[in-house]
């Protein structure tokens, strides 16, 4: 099956569920930014995520899920059923 990785930066009680567009990090490798309106508390902020980004790429939430850095601001999703052109022609090419 074909899957795709996306790093993500992740900013909880942002206020609204957003994606808030791409963003590089000190060493020039892209990030998506993506707010969500609850708190980093239980694993919440990381259930916001995955059910935004399932929503937004329309996909079941169980094709997303977080592979690193659950409790770090930035995380590595893994995301089944779409290659990485998929995710490019979905959320815009980084850069």
């Amino acid at each position: 099956m074909t899957s795709a990785v996306l790093a993500v930066r992740l900013t909880p009680r942002g206020g609204r569920d957003a994606i808030d567009g791409w963003a590089a990090d000190a060493d020039g490798r892209p990030y998506l930014k993506v707010r969500v309106s609850a708190s980093p508390v239980e694993g919440e902020a990381n259930a916001a995520l995955v059910a935004l980004m399932a929503k937004r790429l329309g996909l079941s939430r169980s094709a997303v899920r977080v592979a690193g850095g659950a409790t770090a601001r930035l995380k590595r999703l893994e995301i089944e059923g779409l290659s990485p052109e998929d995710l490019d022609r979905l959320l815009g090419v980084p850069g």
